[in-house]
Parts: C-alpha cells; structure tokens; sequence
C-alpha cells in the first residue's frame, strides 16, 4: 500500500510541476528529496532496530530507549525551535545572510551544550548509582552538539536545494549503518550502540561542511549578531514550549515506565510501539500532497474547502482503520517473528497502541484546517492537553496495568489531543462536527 501511494503521489507531483514552471518544479523536486530521506531512513532504520532489538533483549533494549527519550526531553533547549524561524529570516532578508546563519549556529551550539550539561545533572540525581544510564544518556546528549552543524541545512532548505545536505546526510546514515550491523555481528556491549548516534551526527556535521564549501561557501564568513540573536530568539521561544510539549507527549510513557516498572517493560513497550508508529509517514504524505487543494478551496469555495477537508479525514481515518484491525488480530504473530519471543508480551500491547493511529492520522489531516484558518496557536494547545492527558493516564495506569496501561493511555491522550478537544473550543466545534461525519464511511 505505501509504495502504491508513493507512486501516486510522485507521478501527481511531477505532472502537475510541468503545467507550473521551473519555480513550482523545484518546490516539488525539493519536497521530493525530503520523502526519499525519510523513506530510507525508515525502512532501514525499522531493519537494523528490530535485529538490534533482538541482539540486547528485552531489558538492555529497554534501557537505550529509556535513555533516549530521557534525552529527547532536552531536545528542545538544543534546537532552541530556530529552524524554520530562520529560514524565514534568511529568506527575506539577504543582506544579512551570513549574520543569520552565523547567530543561529552560535545559538544552537550554546543549547546543545546547555542540553547536554542538564540532561547529565539530571540522569545523576535521577539514577546516581546507575553507571551505564549515566554513560548512555551523556553519550546521546552529547550527540546533540553536533546539531548546531545544521544551521547547513538551513540553508540548503532556504535556498530549496535540500538535495545536498539529504545526500551527505544519508551518507553518514548509511556508513553508521554498517557500523551497526558490524557491532551486531562482534557482539558490542550497549555502550557502543549510544556511541553510533554521536558518530552518526558527527559525521553529519563534517559532510554538510564539505558540501557546503563544494558549492563555494565558507563558515569563516559566519558572523554573531546580538541583535539578530534577540530577533531570532523573540520568535522561537514560544516553539522551544511547544516541541517540548511534543516531546512529553512521545516520550514520557518510556521514561514512566522506566522510573515505575523497569526497563524490561520499556523494551517491551517499545518495540510495539516501534510497529505501531511506523505508518505514521502516510497521512504526512497524503496530507501534504491534498493541503495545497484546500488552501486554494479557501479562497474560492467555502463548501468545496469544507467539503475536501471532510474527504480527506475520511480518507485518513479509513486508512488507519485497514492497518489497525489485522494488526490487532495478528499483533503476537507479528511482534514475535519480528522481535522474537522474549517480546512476546508486546503483542497484547501492540493490539491497543495501533489503535492511536486513527486519531495521529486524524490528527496530522486537521493541520491543514488550522494554517488554513490561522489557528496554528489552538494547534499547539491541543498538543498540550494530550502532554498533560498522557502524564496523568500513565501515572493511573502504568502501577496498575505496566506496558499495557501505558499503551492506553497513549490511546486515549491521543483521542482526546486529536478528537475530543475540539468540541470544547467554539473555533474548532465545526471542525469536530467534520470529524464525525469523516468516521461514517458509508455516508454518501
């Protein structure tokens, strides 16, 4: 089914770039590079996890993806939410490129050494007797430093030439890659699989410098802007809440079920997790190829506009519905070829958690209603009632139902982050109303 719908969407994409001009053409070829890495890196990445899931059991697999998601709180701090603020700014103003990229890469590096030093004070006071925690999540965080090196893409991204840092980036994917699968076969202690993300994002860092000056630019020419850093920070403060909004709501099950139960039940949960989320992509595809019809609908066709929406949550909402019933029938079938039987218990816990991709899919196809009315900000506190939901779920259910109970209160935080919430607010009742209508399927 993903590739039939790759295929759809890359043929409709390339006829309708013909009629548009070279302008339009490079937007689509631009976008298409950003799927095709995230294409990769997803079915890759999904084999190479599954055999190293295999490799450390339960219980060390529990404890790397305690310690990344421990890490990913602090994420936040690293990326300080300058991205597509910045991209904005080089955007519009020329004049002051290199000062903009230059203060974005300064601020950058202060967050991820900032990220990095609390994320370490907090894993001591947290687990003080636990050394390898400790050297796990200081490894990762540390990998985060690398990312100020991003500022590249920036400006590849602001110049629609994503191309190169997507090349140069697989490229350290693919490398680490096979160094994944040497460790796997010398049989590494866990340690060395937290070392690979740092090289991953090292190595990163050094292609994006090459192909940044391969094409004729120079990082010396980078400067720091006091103002231009409060400019920046200005805009990117309110996302720097939101992402880390988002990141509670991803990742505070793992790290509950860490602190309450274990790691063993963060291994299990999480390779359920890992098949449960990995159809995510799709509604991102759909939607982004569909969005563009109804923001031209809103400008000429206010039933047509409407009408779309409906058509697409319906889509969306149907999609998630024929992946989540045979995954839920053959949840213990799938998780034990894939993972092996110690995962056995995921099983169960796969048949629940599935069941949150109709209010993800549901949830990614209304983002397009909110840009289109200007209500990104209702957006963002729908984000953090799932956040607050999750957080109190889990410490309802994680005592009493370990791995299960955090995968229903994944479901039900989801619901109401991407359903419910919306018949509480008088700007979005119309848009709940839709969603209604879109889970009738057989509605003519």
């Amino acid at each position: 089914m993903s590739f039939i719908l790759r295929k759809y969407n890359i043929q409709k994409l390339l006829r309708f770039g013909q009629k548009l001009g070279p302008e339009p053409r490079a937007i689509i070829a631009n976008t298409g590079w950003l799927f095709a890495d995230q294409i990769l890196r997803l079915s890759v990445g999904l084999a190479v996890g599954i055999w190293i899931a295999r490799y450390l059991g339960a219980q060390q697999y529990g404890l790397f993806n305690y310690a990344t998601a421990f890490v990913a709180l602090f994420s936040p701090l690293a990326s300080l939410g300058l991205d597509s603020v910045a991209v904005r700014h080089i955007v519009l103003d020329s004049w002051s490129q290199k000062q903009i990229l230059g203060t974005a890469f300064w601020l950058k590096l202060l967050g991820g050494v900032g990220s990095f030093l609390l994320a370490v004070a907090s894993i001591c006071l947290l687990r003080h007797d636990e050394k390898l925690t400790i050297w796990l999540v200081a490894s990762l965080a540390a990998a985060g430093i690398f990312q100020a090196f991003d500022t590249i893409n920036l400006w590849f991204q602001s110049q629609m030439q994503s191309k190169y840092p997507v090349l140069s980036k697989n490229i350290a994917f693919i490398i680490v890659t096979l160094l994944k699968v040497a460790l796997l076969t010398m049989q590494a202690p866990l340690i060395a699989f937290a070392w690979m993300t740092v090289a991953e994002l090292a190595l990163s860092a050094v292609s994006l410098v090459i192909v940044y000056r391969s094409k004729g630019y120079s990082l010396r020419l980078w400067r720091w802007s006091f103002p231009i850093a409060k400019a920046l920070f200005k805009e990117s403060w309110p996302l720097i809440f939101s992402s880390l909004a988002v990141i509670i709501y991803m990742k505070i099950d793992q790290i509950m079920l860490g602190e309450m139960i274990g790691n063993k039940a963060v291994g299990i949960y999480s390779a359920a997790a890992r098949i449960s989320e990995v159809w995510y992509f799709i509604p991102m595809v759909i939607a982004s190829s569909i969005s563009p019809s109804i923001f031209a609908a809103k400008q000429t066709n206010e039933a047509l506009y409407y009408r779309r929406i409906e058509q697409l949550l319906r889509l969306l909402s149907l999609l998630s519905i024929v992946i989540a019933l045979p995954m839920t029938c053959l949840s213990e079938i799938i998780i034990t070829s894939l993972f092996g039987k110690e995962y056995a218990e995921a099983g169960q816990v796969l048949s629940i958690h599935i069941w949150a991709s109709l209010f993800v899919f549901m949830g990614i196809g209304t983002s397009s209603w909110f840009i289109a009315e200007g209500l990104t900000h209702l957006s963002m506190y729908r984000t953090l009632v799932g956040a607050i939901t999750n957080v109190l779920l889990n410490l309802f259910l994680i005592p009493r139902y370990s791995e299960t109970g955090a995968a229903i209160a994944t479901v039900i935080s989801y619901a109401f982050s991407g359903f419910f919430v919306h018949a509480a607010h008088t700007k979005t009742k119309q848009l709940f109303l839709i969603q209604i209508k879109s889970l009738l399927f057989f509605r003519s």
